[in-house]
């Protein structure tokens, strides 16, 4: 089942999704990636009459953050006029979401509120099993070490533990809200639901409050305690806590001086407000025991559409850290690459994509021939990338850690690439093999950044070698992809030149540099490769216009992706920034940066996170979201605002 995530929250040892209407989607524990413990967990209101489910069309929603916060605010609104106000909050040190929910009626109602839940306990129905404890407030649903439990205030009234299936012996929690009793059954076991209840009583116009805790823990008495003590503090408190963290974590961030953009001010506000959310949001993405990244929470868990995107990339994650290192965070990058050590295989390559702890993923990339080689170009790139940052006395002992990594990952990329054009491998965009300019870009990079490590670790034999590779890799890659029309092919697909333009093109400048703006000739190269890219793949949609993949991209109906467009918008900045001084050129690359970026804004979900795609007839956020490698992308173009030159 396709799930649309339209907000996350989360803390070291959880992450939660969730639907536009408040309805949880996704219950991550103890990692970003593994375990998914439940299916939907939501609220519902019955009336005497109906029951009116809060994810159901009939109400309309406004969700979005607390301003520089995790916190989530939903508010719905029902034609019955009922509206149900939720402030959604984690713990700051447990692993408990909390959820305010305040119900309001302008008719006057005598009914129930009703928290439902379809808990998988340990990513499976199979072999859960349930119990409520009336005496001590709470329902749990375990299944081997993962117990989740729900606890209330003021305490729940009724409930019922349920089993799904129709001919259970046991009427399943949602059948058992229709007539408005729960049955409550105390203990379960099987393919489980279940259920929660209070009366609901308001004159027009009152309000109530009812404050859900949801915990989760590797034992029974631990799940008693953990929300036994979550009960005893104060939710306002909680709140306060989790804004406190933010505030705090964000105190750090580089400042962004938007003055250049002083004639536009709801720009300027727009852009700070997004760069501050996709900081957000890549700290939520990753996993702060082991220094990796899901590249977006997972939305399609069973590979129907996709293959899936909770998963670490170093591609992906190569962005993300550098992106961070930029914006003020290196430990970041430090602990990444602590990661990336971990998990280099023993021909010196990273695998296509790993799970957070560093084990191999589900893959199409097994093979020679089906790998990903610009993983680890991209990985040795920025691993240099990050020594170059570092203090002079802190080079010394990050080098002398990483220099087996880093020889490794060259003689890898060496033995790849004894033609000067890389292997057959599979693209960036895991659609074909072939050889691809994007790839020969990224392994450039790599070996240069790796000759620069060798000379400063006292290799120059190795620094010489690399090196000269680096420099036949690019020479062959512009001898033999630049075509005469002016712009890199995508690359060499079945033996033919494929003359497709793509817009990992982009790759050859940003960032891998193998061609460059100081060089007039190579200027040339990069305006007409970004000619061919708005000539061919402009998708216009929110009054401006969107760029996608590449020419006849039918993967999700061929949408304009965020990373594509603001990999561009980079593009221009940064081949702006390359001008001498503000002229008509500089202003004409700058402004056309910005519709794109304008065109990213208006992109968002309601609640500012960045996805990957955009679909191209409604102009809404689609697919994957928060993709981490739009919010980084996002970062880099806020950071380049930053340095526009005033008039």
């Amino acid at each position: 089942m396709i799930r649309h995530l339209n907000a996350i929250l989360g803390n070291d040892k959880l992450l939660v999704s969730m639907g536009e209407k408040g309805n949880l989607l996704g219950y991550l524990y103890p990692r970003r990636d593994w375990a998914q413990h439940l299916v939907e967990s939501k609220a519902c209101i019955y009336t005497g009459v109906d029951l009116l489910w809060t994810d159901s069309p009939e109400w309309k929603s406004k969700q979005e953050y607390v301003d520089g916060t995790d916190v989530i605010t939903t508010h719905l609104s029902h034609f019955s006029g009922v509206e149900v106000s939720i402030h959604d909050f984690m713990h700051e040190e447990m692993p408990v979401l909390v959820r305010k929910y305040e119900i309001t009626s302008k008719e006057y109602i005598n009914g129930k509120f009703y928290y439902y839940s379809n808990f998988q306990a340990g990513e499976t129905h199979r072999r859960n099993s349930a119990f409520c404890d009336k005496d001590a407030g709470l329902l749990v649903q375990y299944m081997q070490n993962f117990y989740i439990g729900i606890s209330s205030a003021p305490k729940f009234e009724e409930w019922q533990v349920g089993k799904i299936q129709e001919n259970g012996w046991v009427t399943s929690a949602r059948s058992d809200m229709e007539d408005g009793n729960l049955q409550r059954n105390v203990e379960e076991i099987g393919d489980l639901d279940s259920s929660i209840g209070w009366e609901l009583d308001l004159l027009p116009g009152e309000s109530t409050t009812i404050t859900l805790f949801i915990g989760i823990s590797s034992e029974r008495q631990l799940i008693h305690d953990l929300l036994g003590d979550v009960l005893e503090q104060s939710p306002a408190d909680i709140m306060h806590g989790s804004e406190a963290s933010s505030v705090q974590w964000l105190s750090k961030k580089r400042a962004l001086d938007l003055s250049a953009l002083e004639e536009d001010p709801l720009f300027k506000n727009e852009v700070h407000g997004l760069y501050v959310r996709s900081l957000l949001s890549l700290n939520l993405l990753n996993d702060p025991y082991e220094g990796s990244f899901v590249a977006s929470p997972e939305f399609d868990p069973a590979f129907e559409m996709c293959g899936g995107y909770g998963f670490c990339w170093n591609r992906d994650s190569v962005e993300v850290v550098l992106a961070l290192l930029n914006a003020g965070y290196p430990e970041f990058a430090a602990k990444f690459f602590e990661w990336c050590k971990r998990t280099q295989l023993p021909n010196g390559s990273w695998f296509q994509r790993y799970w957070l702890d560093g084990k191999q993923a589900p893959s199409w990339g097994n093979f020679d021939d089906s790998t990903q080689i610009d993983e680890t170009g991209s990985t040795l790139y920025a691993i240099d990338h990050y020594y170059l940052k570092l203090e002079v006395a802190e080079r010394s002992e990050f080098l002398k850690n990483m220099w087996e990594t880093v020889r490794g990952g060259a003689e890898y990329l060496m033995g790849r690439t004894v033609q000067g054009l890389h292997d057959p491998c599979r693209c960036l965009w895991e659609s074909d093999k072939g050889i691809f300019s994007y790839t020969n870009a990224a392994i450039y990079a790599g070996l240069k950044g790796a000759a620069h490590l060798a000379r400063n670790n006292g290799e120059p034999v190795l620094a010489k070698k690399w090196s000269d590779r680096a420099e036949l890799v690019r020479k062959e890659t512009i001898e033999k992809l630049w075509l005469e029309e002016g712009y890199f092919s995508r690359g060499i697909i079945d033996n033919n030149i494929h003359r497709t333009v793509d817009s990992s093109m982009i790759g050859t400048f940003i960032p891998f540099a193998l061609i460059s703006p100081n060089d007039p000739n190579e200027k040339a190269m990069i305006l007409s490769m970004i000619e061919h890219i708005e000539r061919a793949l402009r998708i216009p949609v929110n009054e401006y216009f969107g760029i996608k993949r590449y020419e006849n991209d039918n993967y999700i109906d061929g949408n304009p992706w965020v990373v594509t467009t603001l990999w561009l918008s980079r593009a221009l900045l940064t081949l702006a920034f390359s001008l001498e001084k503000r002229d008509d050129k500089y202003d004409l690359l700058v402004n056309k940066a910005i519709e794109y970026i304008k065109w990213t804004i208006r992109s968002t979900t309601s609640t500012g996170l960045l996805s990957e795609q955009v679909d191209k007839n409604t102009g809404q956020a689609a697919w994957a979201r928060p993709l981490g490698w739009s919010c980084a992308l996002f970062i880099e173009n806020a950071l380049l605002l930053n340095e526009l030159k005033k008039a």
